[in-house]
């Protein structure tokens, strides 16, 4: 009887401790559902909407007809996948011969060369963008003006408002950096075994790496070659800046014309934002079946991993990963600050080229000390509450066997399949629609929400990928000696943890003060960030008012992973 009557609260208390973790489940099920499938649905559903005034919803094809039959839509979506196909098909060469070098071969500097890279996909796309501008303009670019100098000479050959500019600015972006920050893990975890057989065999480098290394790594390189397409269907400012000079659009920046112009067209942009949306969800869909796979081929029980001795090559091709890292990185952030300070960006030759007086006006002006406010709110918003949502989505996905959690798990998929903007719009229809949350709309609270969604997958991934390799051993012990489930979590499996929450915070950080697309649409005057006002100035030929700008946002973004680096804060992928 003695035993019954102890254990009769301890179960009470067990059932107690069940249901809040299943309550705690239940509210990040439907936070989930509201912050990522909601929108989406509502995408679909306004497409089909031809009333003629907001607020009545009248059922129609007349927004499908016109997306399936303008000529300019559909060679929105035709430029989309031209530009896919020429930035990836140059990008994925150069990435795999870089990451190859700096996992497999005796490079010298190796990680700091590979650290680079992270910082090349840190910088905002609209700072390097602007850097480029400041280079290949066709008419005051610094390097035609260069070349005019010459002797018979007319017009400089480089023109960045054009099919190959854009393409240029991607991959002096972050699209050949993503690349190789992917690639050079899987590089690193190849067996060597395969590589000395290959030479034992007579084969060389170039071949071994072509005929042995690249097949046995091809699910990998196709899992990254498909991720590295999803985030390029993603772009958006890149394209808004250089493409209107020539009348090139993509689909994001019809979506976007179509809603900034008056009056707006949202039901036209629902229909085309959701044939960008279903272009994409294949690729989501094929690239998560990969990565879900647990062992490959090139993976054994005797790891071997000796770097490859470049004898008489190692200084050339450090030199020449060391000048691509430069492009990258350096060079055209030095044209921005060249920018920054001269009266007009080419014209060296006039009186008093040189000038702070935009960097006087920019932080004189009220509008650029908001924007900076915002910025820093956002951007610790954003870092502090995606710790949160998503190690409470991991846990329940890794630790729980609730049925949901498999939902729970494609769901924190979906941002990275769906494009930003796409996501701004769906949140604009949310807030703007349901009277409730109306006055939320315009809102920092608003803002943080679309960063955090935008950066859930990558989040979510990173710190489920961690918890997975995390004994249960611990969180069974604290429990036998009395600790609630969530005292366990808060008190044993947060701290172990904290070095890759912290990594997720830090980089939601930075993700949030560059980020341009998801906010684009639900941003107001009174809640403009750096990078919007910095858009804003690109779009207006401002570029050196903008360069002061994005000087700032380089500073904010790159600032902090610096610093987080001299802390000993480990940036990087290791699977």
């Amino acid at each position: 009887m003695a035993e019954i009557a102890l254990a009769h609260p301890s179960g009470s208390r067990a059932s107690r401790l069940f249901e809040l973790r299943t309550v705690l489940f239940t509210i990040v099920m439907l936070l989930t559902i509201f912050l990522v499938l909601y929108p989406v649905l509502l995408i679909a559903v306004y497409s089909f909407d031809v009333g003629e005034s907001r607020g009545t919803f009248e059922f129609g094809l007349g927004s499908w007809r016109y997306a399936l039959s303008d000529p300019t839509m559909l060679g929105a979506i035709v430029n989309s996948l031209k530009l896919l196909v020429s930035i990836h098909g140059i990008a994925l060469p150069i990435a795999v011969v870089i990451a190859w070098v700096l996992a497999r071969t005796d490079i010298p500097y190796r990680h700091g060369l590979e650290f680079m890279f992270w910082i090349s996909f840190f910088l905002p796309s609209l700072s390097v963008t602007l850097g480029w501008i400041m280079c290949l303009d066709p008419e005051y670019g610094l390097f035609n003006t260069a070349i005019k100098m010459l002797p018979f000479v007319d017009e400089g050959p480089f023109n960045i408002y054009s099919f190959w500019g854009i393409v240029w600015a991607h991959l002096g972006g972050n699209s050949i950096a993503l690349k190789v920050m992917l690639l050079t893990p899987t590089f690193r975890n190849i067996d060597a075994s395969l590589e000395e057989a290959s030479r034992v065999a007579g084969a060389g480098r170039t071949k071994t790496v072509l005929r042995i290394i690249v097949p046995a790594m091809m699910p990998a390189l196709i899992a990254i070659i498909l991720m590295a397409m999803i985030r390029a269907m993603q772009s958006f400012e890149v394209e808004l800046v250089l493409g209107p000079p020539f009348q090139f659009y993509i689909y994001s920046t019809m979506v976007y014309s179509l809603i900034s112009q008056e009056p707006p067209r949202f039901a036209a942009a629902s229909a085309l934002a959701t044939l960008g949306l279903a272009a994409i969800l294949p690729l989501i869909f094929m690239q998560r079946k990969l990565s879900l796979r647990r062992q490959y081929t090139t993976l054994t029980g005797k790891l071997q991993t000796q770097p490859v001795r470049l004898g008489i090559w190692r200084l050339p091709i450090f030199l020449g990963v060391l000048l691509i890292v430069l492009l990258l990185t350096v060079i055209p952030l030095i044209f921005v600050a060249l920018a920054s300070v001269m009266k007009l960006l080419g014209f060296f030759h006039i009186e008093d080229a040189y000038t702070f007086s935009h960097w006087i006006s920019v932080f004189s002006d009220p509008m650029f000390l908001n924007a900076t406010w915002n910025t820093l709110i956002m951007a610790t918003g954003a870092g502090l509450f995606s710790v949160v949502l998503f190690s409470l989505i991991a846990y329940f996905i890794v630790r729980t066997k609730f049925r949901a959690r498999a939902l729970l798990d494609f769901i924190s998929w979906l941002p990275f399949a769906v494009p930003g903007l796409l996501f701004g719009l769906g949140l604009l229809y949310v807030f703007l629609e349901t009277p409730f949350f109306r006055p939320l709309y315009g809102s920092m609270f608003l803002l943080i929400l679309a960063t955090v969604v935008s950066s859930m997958t990558l989040g979510t991934q990173i710190i489920k990928s961690n918890m997975m390799q995390l004994g249960q051993e611990l969180e069974e012990a604290s429990r036998i000696a009395g600790a609630s489930w969530i005292t366990t979590f808060v008190r044993v499996v947060l701290p172990i943890m904290i070095p890759v929450l912290l990594l997720v915070g830090v980089m939601n950080f930075i993700g949030a003060t560059r980020d341009v697309a998801s906010v684009a649409l639900i941003a107001t005057a009174q809640t403009k960030t750096l990078a919007l006002i910095q858009l804003d100035y690109m779009v207006d030929g401002r570029y050196e008012t903008a360069a002061v700008v994005s000087l700032v946002v380089v500073f904010m973004s790159t600032g902090v992973a610096i610093v987080a680096r001299l802390f000993g804060l480990r940036i990087g992928i290791r699977n």
